[in-house]
């Protein structure tokens, strides 16, 4: 078995210990909010716009390159971007979904009703992981030390998730959610081993998740509720961002 290969597997395996036994990391749930959580989520944002982002301008070339070919928006030279802004938009739109749904009585909704919000964000989620254990596998960068920085970047992410996810749906979410998700991630994962994709592909699936996780981790920092820690925060992503521009 290759060092990168275990490095895959136990990063999975960490991912699915993050969502099952999330549940048991009391020290998370306090308001003001958690230094670990606030950190996480500026190692999160760190990654995305020290690492990720910049790797999409090589995907762009492969995306504009293409458009020109077929003549489909072909003049227009920002087409990952674009679709890191579908990704942020797609998620936005279900957050607001789920958290406008969940502030209703219990009869204007229903159980059935309350079950329903519950699978679409939920819904949502899987695919998010099925993306993020996906691209474990296909990534631009395929060495052991891309490998590494994206699997600390992710598992970290995957904390702020879990906990939002438990917070917001409680009981439901122990009972199934954790399981989906944690599945979902090995999912992607097997998924990736079995199959390849294009480079055109590759690019779009990275675009669409940076908009994601700029998205799922600002949610979580910014409502006055949350009382987040921004020394926390500010730290994660100066640490990360350091360790990202002086590792390269």
């Amino acid at each position: 078995m290759s060092p990168s290969l275990l490095i895959i597997l136990l990063t999975v395996g960490l991912f699915v210990l993050i969502h099952v036994l999330g549940g048991r990391l009391t020290m998370l749930s306090t308001i003001p909010r958690s230094i670990w959580l606030s950190g996480a989520g500026g190692v999160a944002v760190a990654y995305v716009f020290v690492h990720l982002l910049p790797e999409l301008a090589d995907h762009q070339l492969t995306l504009g390159a293409r458009a020109r070919r077929s003549g489909f928006l072909g003049s227009i030279e920002s087409h990952a971007y674009l679709i890191a802004l579908f990704g942020l938009a797609i998620f936005y739109g279900i957050e607001r979904y789920a958290r406008s749904a969940s502030h209703r009585s219990p009869d204007e909704t229903g159980e059935a009703g309350s079950m329903s919000i519950f699978w679409v964000h939920l819904g949502a989620f899987a695919l998010y992981n099925v993306l993020i254990g996906y691209l474990l596998v296909h990534r631009e960068e395929t060495d052991l030390r891309g490998l590494i920085i994206y699997a600390v970047a992710m598992g970290l992410h995957f904390m702020v998730n879990d906990h939002a996810l438990r917070e917001q749906h409680g009981q439901t979410y122990h009972l199934y959610g954790r399981w989906v998700l944690a599945a979902a991630a090995v999912a992607g994962l097997l998924i990736g081993l079995a199959t390849e994709i294009s480079e055109l592909l590759l690019g779009a699936f990275f675009a669409f998740l940076a908009g994601g996780v700029i998205l799922n981790v600002l949610k979580e920092e910014l409502p006055k509720e949350r009382q987040s820690r921004f020394s926390a925060f500010a730290g994660g992503a100066g640490l990360y961002s350091a360790l990202l521009l002086f590792t390269a």
